[in-house]
């Protein structure tokens, strides 16, 4: 058991929490990709079978042995192309920040459950697991919020900036993009990630899930 202990980032009795929440934060995320990139006129996610809420197609893996074991990981990338899109740049963005903005969503939602629990004198009366359930689903898709908005290849905030900036400096980043995912990958698994992401980690999301929290205990307390 201490062995086990000692592989994963997450306790033995934080385990199922994780998986449950990271089943759903991930097909989520992948969803709303899919979703939004569908409506601006691309169906080639639809066509591959990930337009839907099914976690198997959406599910990497690695990516998902990754972030139990080192915190940080990934899904299936949803395929997008961008020449099916009548305004590429606008829908480029829009698709890029839906998925990030789903992750915001859950931990919304989570949110509201715990306090309408709460507002109608249910909480008390919940099984342990309930609340260990939704503190792991808000603390992993909120991580997963910032994340993806960072503006390093080849996470989403990297993609939406891609889409924002001219066609030529698009071009010139494009020329670059396999050094910069290479660089994030140094940053991420070695100490670097102390000065660089952690810091980031460390003062955005406590201000989002304790601005949250703060404003459902004024609504419903």
């Amino acid at each position: 058991m201490d062995f086990l202990n000692s592989i994963f980032r997450y306790s033995l009795d934080e385990l199922p929490y994780v998986i449950i929440a990271l089943l759903i934060a991930f097909t989520v995320h992948e969803f709303a990709h899919a979703y939004v990139a569908y409506k601006f006129g691309d169906s080639t996610a639809k066509d591959q079978g990930r337009l839907t809420l099914n976690p198997i197609e959406h599910i990497d893996p690695i990516g998902t042995i990754f972030i139990l074991i080192a915190g940080f990981g990934w899904a299936r990338p949803v395929p997008v192309n961008r020449y099916h899109f009548k305004r590429p740049r606008l829908a480029g963005v829009l698709v890029s920040v839906a998925g990030p903005l789903s992750n915001l969503l859950v931990t919304i939602l989570a949110f509201l459950v715990m306090y309408g629990l709460a507002a109608l004198g249910l909480w008390n009366s919940m099984p342990f697991f309930v609340s260990d359930l939704l503190h792991v689903i808000i603390s992993l898709n909120t991580m997963l919020f910032v994340f993806n908005l960072l503006p390093i290849p080849p996470l989403d905030g990297y993609r939406i900036i891609e889409d924002l900036v001219s066609p030529s400096l698009r071009a010139k980043m494009t020329q670059y993009e396999q050094y910069g995912t290479l660089i994030f990958l140094i940053i991420v698994i070695t100490p670097l990630n102390q000065y660089t992401i952690q810091p980031i980690f460390n003062t955005v999301m406590p201000a989002i899930i304790y601005g949250l929290r703060d404003m459902f205990t004024m609504i419903f307390l």
